[in-house]
């Protein structure tokens, strides 16, 4: 299987591999420096291995901790094993003095990462150790070991629709494609070249060609689905899923087109508990304040800038009508990064190069520090820390009408940072607010402590490398 599911949230599961390996590796490595830096004699260090291992523990956790928020392990897709290694190296760095501050908090149990000269050698192993693993792990990854064999069951609308979001090196990192089969009478949009032509029942054909998993995406079910065959094929211990919920788990997103109000009624996921209501508020709080005590010089400074740049009798902040939790209206507040009168002929969309912000302005929304007096909306309630943004209501208006669904994002408050930040670029036009909704659908279906965590760790990736910003 290529994927595990932790509190409802699909991890591909040879990154997880990765993480374990990438713990072991780093905790080694604090014990490699440990051992040339005080013992030297082997049996002497194994005999006294208890009091290194919470350091070694701590020192592992810190490291990958920090792996996360800088994206890491995804950044391999996108910029290859180099990109990869020099984020490891920022990771390692990063680590270094938060490590120093773990020491001070307990210095008896932490003893060895405050040891002079210990975390910089480990820091240097682990980046040598790590490159060496990876380079092994991804070599036996490249020979496709954790994919799954998937053949599609349809080959109209939505089969095609997997097949061209699903298809890139980029999304179809847990499965191998090994073909569509059309359903008799029923219309095809898939090329010729991947339909597979089965003589027989399909599960002569499985016993013949093993998979791992049938995608059942037919447009119209009401024409009548082989049940009689699919359920011969799962007593033979294939798996059968829905194509929406196969587009949902491998690309981390709702298929709008193919999903109906009945798959959103009976699939699982939109359970909301008082625990994690409560969890998720005492979250959202904590995580405010911090930001708050963390950003409050970045925020005296860009109010300065905002002064000196259009005068002191400018306005620093602005605030605007957003909609939010079960369509309530609320005041959403902002650094100023645009004219004074960037609408004096009404609303219109943000868009690329646009002139009406000002040079700070632009500065402030590419790092995402315009965004940072909405910790004051977190902490009044009226938004949380993680969930989908917040729109206008005459856009919200507009979207409603033309974007299926699009009225369920307001199911859950609004957020700072949310799922649709992490995986997709600024909207600033109809579409791109589809395909955003997209992830946002994932989000309130799948919503848990541990993805608001997930996310608020990945938000550091976005800040540091402006993804997503506009």
């Amino acid at each position: 299987m290529a994927h595990v599911r932790l509190f409802r949230h699909y991890i591909h599961l040879p990154y997880v591999i990765l993480g374990l390996i990438d713990f072991l590796v780093l905790a080694f490595a604090l014990a490699l420096a440990v051992f040339f830096r005080y013992f030297g004699d082997l049996s002497f260090f194994l005999d006294n291995l208890n009091f290194m291992l919470p350091s070694a523990i701590v020192f592992s956790a810190i490291n990958l901790l920090v792996m996360v928020a800088l994206g890491v392990h995804q950044s391999r897709l996108e910029e290859g094993m180099s990109g990869m290694m020099l984020r490891t190296i920022m990771a390692l760095i990063i680590s270094i003095p938060l490590c120093g501050f773990a020491y001070l908090l307990a210095q008896d149990l932490f003893w060895y990462i405050g040891a002079s000269g210990v975390l910089t050698t480990a820091s240097v192993f682990g980046v040598f150790l790590l490159g060496i693993a990876r380079a092994l792990f991804f070599a036996i990854v490249g020979k496709e070991s954790f994919k799954r064999k998937v053949l599609v069951l349809g080959a109209g609308f939505r089969a095609r629709q997997i097949h061209e979001d699903l298809r890139t090196p980029f999304n179809r990192k847990g499965f191998i494609l090994t073909g569509f089969v059309p359903l008799p009478s029923a219309p095809v949009e898939i090329s010729e070249e991947y339909l597979l032509n089965i003589r027989g029942t399909l599960h002569q054909h499985i016993i013949k060609h093993p998979v791992d998993e049938i995608v059942v995406a037919v447009d119209d079910r009401r024409n009548g689905l082989p049940m009689e065959d699919l359920l011969e094929c799962k007593m033979e211990g294939v798996k059968i899923v829905d194509g929406a919920s196969f587009y949902e788990r491998e690309s981390r997103k709702v298929a709008l087109e193919m999903v109906t109000p009945g798959w959103l009624v009976f699939s699982d996921g939109f359970t909301v508990s008082s625990v994690f209501g409560f969890g998720k508020r005492s979250m959202d709080i904590l995580a405010a304040i911090t930001l708050l005590l963390v950003g409050l010089p970045l925020m005296v400074l860009t109010a300065i800038a905002i002064k000196i740049e259009d005068g002191l009798k400018a306005p620093v902040f602005y605030s605007q009508e957003r909609v939010g939790l079960n369509g309530s209206v609320f005041k959403v507040y902002k650094f100023r990064s645009m004219t004074t009168d960037a609408e004096k002929n009404g609303a219109v969309w943000a868009s690329r190069n646009d002139a009406r912000v000002t040079r700070v302005g632009e500065f402030i929304r590419k790092v995402r520090i315009d965004e940072l007096p909405q910790i004051f909306n977190v902490l009044n309630g009226t938004m949380a820390f993680v969930g989908p943004r917040p729109e206008r209501p005459v856009f919200v208006e507009q979207l409603s009408e033309k974007i299926p669904f699009y009225s369920e994002r307001h199911r859950v408050k609004p957020g700072l940072t949310g799922w649709a930040q992490l995986c997709f670029a600024y909207a600033d036009n109809e579409e791109d607010t589809r395909e955003k909704l997209r992830y946002d659908l994932y989000y309130i279906k799948n919503q848990s402590l541990l993805l608001d965590i997930l996310i608020i760790i990945q938000t550091v990736e976005v800040v540091l490398f402006k993804k997503g910003s506009r």
